[in-house]
């Protein structure tokens, strides 16, 4: 089949539960210009040094030719990780300064007591007695979600109405081929009007009033930057909720499903729990959450491995593809977790990194440290499990385990 239909292969819900065999064959070509008029990248070196490139830009609307992924909510403002310096960095940094380091160095770090007793709380629900429990809806869906829901200042009773609103956003940009895209983009753009106005509200009815949550502080700080105006806040919120659960789900459940296909490694955790940091970094690398990065364009011609991607063509970096270069990883195919160097394009890199990555990284040590010492030997009910549609968001939808033989 042509390379001119990769993406339309990898977007294929069949190849969900395993699409590296095509990601294989994109390393084989560097650079491969699909059908559409986009462009995908799958080589470590090359994707790392775009995310680095001054001339790549993060904001879709200044694309030339449509989006493979169907088109964007125009009517909503992107949030800062879809707009270019210097709005970006300002935007960040106001974003940052509650969030952590220089100007909030110990929130991270001082949330891990609430998030182990969070993940104790969910474990201790679990139960006992044999029966069957959904990973995903049971534990690695409530726990990402509660905290950064506490974080933010969200009330507890309103926390369910964010699941609804998160899933319909994020199937926002699935890519179905052959599919209409227009309906679940103005569902999406619906939810998400409907989440920013909520978390405005939110924000505005702390302001003078302040409190210990990001919200409060997003509203009542004054940064030498100055302050987020009223679509900002709402835009930022938005991007903080979703982005602060919706990677972590997929990075907890593709742990859980990786190390009950890899024993020997689970057995080797709990032998020894002081890994887990390490081991999370390789699930990071073998089973990244985010598999891609869909909203690259250059502005201006940019040469890639021989290539010349033209000014305003959609730009995708694979980043899972790239994780599994054997130029950058020794035997990359293999789930090492005591890998060396493990410089792995997990959270991205350059400007537009992951903020959330020292979040995402202690709530998956502390989950999966948890559902090793809570439970005991499981076995997947079915292998491969169904999978969410999202290309991008790649993860299990449901990860049904029972007690072991």
């Amino acid at each position: 089949m042509s390379t001119e239909t990769l993406f339309h292969r990898i977007a294929d819900y069949a190849s969900r539960p395993d699409p590296y065999p095509l990601y294989a064959e994109l390393r084989e070509h560097g650079v491969v210009r699909q059908d559409d008029g986009s462009y995908l990248v799958g080589t470590y070196d090359e994707i790392a040094a775009l995310l680095h490139d001054p001339r790549i830009s993060s904001d879709r609307r200044l694309r030339t030719v449509p989006d493979p992924l169907g088109p964007g909510q125009d009517d909503v403002p992107p949030a800062f990780i879809g707009l270019d310096d210097p709005e970006h960095d300002r935007l960040r940094r106001l974003a940052m300064r509650p969030f952590g380091p220089p100007h909030s160095p110990g929130r991270i770090d001082a949330l891990r007591g609430e998030i182990a007793r969070i993940a104790e709380e969910l474990a201790d629900g679990l139960g006992g007695d044999g029966k069957r429990i959904d990973i995903v809806d049971d534990f690695a869906y409530p726990l990402p979600v509660t905290v950064i829901c506490r974080l933010l200042g969200v009330p507890t009773e309103d926390e369910p109405r964010f699941r609804a609103w998160s899933d319909t956003i994020v199937s926002g940009f699935d890519a179905t081929p052959g599919e209409d895209p227009e309906q679940r983009v103005r569902s999406a753009t619906e939810a998400r009007r409907a989440m920013a106005l909520y978390l405005g509200e939110l924000a505005e009815s702390r302001r003078g009033h302040p409190s210990d949550d990001m919200l409060s502080a997003l509203v009542n700080d004054e940064a030498p930057e100055g302050r987020m105006n009223q679509i900002e806040l709402m835009t930022t919120s938005v991007l903080l909720l979703i982005a602060g659960h919706e990677t972590t789900v997929n990075l907890i459940t593709n742990g859980v499903l990786t190390l009950l296909r890899h024993p020997d490694a689970l057995a080797r955790l709990r032998e020894d729990p002081a890994l887990m940091p390490q081991a999370v970094e390789e699930l990071l690398r073998y089973e990244p959450p985010v598999q891609m990065l869909p909203q690259r364009t250059p502005l201006a011609d940019v040469e890639v491995s021989g290539v010349t991607v033209p000014r305003g063509a959609p730009l995708i970096l694979v980043l899972a593809s790239g994780n599994r270069d054997p130029l950058r990883f020794a035997e990359p195919e293999r789930f090492d977790i005591t890998r060396p160097d493990n410089q792995h394009l997990g959270f991205g890199s350059g400007v537009h990194s992951c903020f959330g990555a020292p979040l995402a990284r202690i709530e998956t040590q502390i989950a999966l440290t948890t559902l090793l010492h809570r439970l005991g030997d499981l076995r997947l009910v079915e292998d491969p499990p169904p999978y969410r549609t999202n290309p991008v968001l790649r993860g299990p939808r449901h990860l049904v385990v029972e007690p072991g033989a």
